[in-house]
């Protein structure tokens, strides 16, 4: 290995200049250095929205490379094969990444690693896009935690190192490879009509993610823990888009909440905690995998879920006569985001009153969600489903109305979703400039009647429980 060969730095859902060990470790043997994203497998299989939000991503830290004096190269293959051209084009001798840990990103990356070696390279990979490693945290009896509050005991023992600095200067090639044009690859393709909707609601960017953690920890984290699940309220970080294309880390987030706590703010623990969730959710994917795909609980294997089916398409419209539920809906898919707490709602209404599989509702939130993320999808829908990792010992049935009393009795979210012609706000309005045409929904249109009354809902959903418990 010669000490001036370039250093091929694979990046992938780590979009950022600080806090990156990947990068960090790269820039600090002085070496050259070259940037490359590959539209590769795993970015093939990626749903409308989050392959659109991707590409917004992977533009804007080009540019931000462009003005440090550097380079982002764009490829579009299998990533073992993109990876092995551009070592022989280049003369790299070493390959640096960010770790990832569903099983799609596992398999990828122990191909990649496995072949460079074969090689004679140095492949390596870094932490970056969490926390704590999915096997750090372990239970007395050695093996991996299946409830969270265990979990966030064990996690919250072990202590968190500082952030990494951004680099000032990132060294160049003698010569740069060539690159694709990312305009090419019609990232947004599927989005079709609403990307220009979705567009107005986005945060792209490092920057733009430190922003808004600042206005966050400046105006909302005192009162996170009251004021987190009104949905009509400004009270949530939103920082869940940038996490999911690492244009902020995790450790980056952890340390503002410790020194707000520190300052006193109230909410500040409860907002580690959530990152914390998420840390929880990648902990069960990774010794999990089949979580993304099948019943965590094999003795839900039996529950009478129905497929994909028009109550379903209903749903998926914001047409099932549940203001609270298709203000969620249509929310999702102005912005391309939900607010959290209405995520319950909608994944329970799916799966307890429509008795829908929960997959039909990952699979439509894999789709559409611009902050979609594997580990935390499957988790939230087999949580709210009740087939996933959850220490409760009731059959959870949300009633959407009351907590729609409860969080939302100022109607200020459900008006501006839901237009009437009392009201008519442009998100709510935006809705049908973004649907597609297939759906032939007119303006202003919303379901009358209810798809099923709440009673009924819930007393079949609670009679097909009691009946698979039997």
């Amino acid at each position: 290995m010669t000490t001036k060969s370039p250093i091929i730095l694979w990046l992938r859902r780590d979009l950022r200049l600080s806090d990156h060990p990947a990068l960090y470790t790269a820039v600090q043997t002085g070496r050259p250095i070259i940037p490359v994203w590959i539209h590769d497998e795993c970015v093939e299989t990626l749903g409308a929205a989050p392959k659109w939000r991707m590409g917004l991503s992977v533009k804007q830290f080009a540019t931000t490379l462009e003005n440090m004096g550097s380079k982002l190269i764009l490829r579009r293959g299998k990533a073992v094969d993109v990876l092995k051209g551009l070592v022989k084009e280049t003369g790299a001798t070493t390959v640096y990444w960010s770790r990832a840990y569903d099983l799609d990103a596992i398999e990828r990356d122990t191909a990649v690693k496995t072949s460079l070696r074969e090689m004679g390279l140095k492949a390596d990979s870094f932490k970056g896009h969490l926390l704590f490693e999915p096997w750090v945290a372990q239970t007395k009896a050695g093996g991996f935690f299946k409830v969270y509050t265990p979990f966030w005991n064990c996690v919250r023992q072990i202590p968190v190192s500082d952030c990494l600095p951004a680099p000032t200067n990132i060294a160049s090639p003698i010569t740069w490879p060539k690159t694709d044009n990312i305009v090419d690859w019609e990232m947004g393709r599927a989005m079709n009509r609403g990307a220009h909707v979705v567009a107005k609601h986005v945060c792209v960017g490092e920057e733009a993610a430190l922003d808004r953690l600042t206005h966050f920890i400046d105006t909302a984290v005192d009162r996170y823990k009251e004021d987190r699940d009104f949905a009509g309220l400004p009270a949530t970080s939103r920082l869940s888009e940038n996490l999911t294309y690492g244009e902020i880390s995790p450790r980056v987030l952890y340390h503002a909440g410790r020194a707000a706590m520190e300052r006193g703010a109230k909410g500040a623990e409860h907002f580690i905690k959530e990152v914390v969730w998420r840390e929880f959710a990648y902990h069960l994917i990774y010794h999990t995998p089949q979580i993304t795909t099948s019943n965590w609980r094999s003795e839900w294997d039996s529950f009478p879920w129905r497929n994909d089916n028009p109550d379903a398409e209903l749903w998926r419209q914001g047409m099932t006569g549940e203001p609270f539920i298709d203000a969620g809906m249509r929310e999702l898919y102005v912005t391309g985001i939900m607010h959290n707490r209405v995520r319950m709602l909608v994944g329970s209404y799916l799966t307890k009153h429509l008795m829908t599989h929960w997959k039909v509702g990952l699979d439509w939130f894999a789709d559409t969600l611009i902050d979609w993320d594997p580990a935390s999808n499957a988790m939230g829908w087999q949580w709210v489903a009740g087939c996933g990792p959850d220490a409760a010992l009731y059959f959870r049935v949300f009633n959407p109305a009351t907590q729609a009393e409860k969080f939302d009795g100022d109607r200020a979210y459900r008006d501006r979703f839901l237009p009437t012609e009392e009201n008519s706000h442009d998100d709510g309005m935006s809705f049908y400039a973004a649907i597609p045409l297939s759906w032939k929904l007119d303006l202003g249109q919303k379901s009358e009647e209810p798809i099923i009354s709440l009673k009924e809902g819930r007393e079949r959903a609670l009679a097909a429980y009691s009946a698979q418990k039997a």
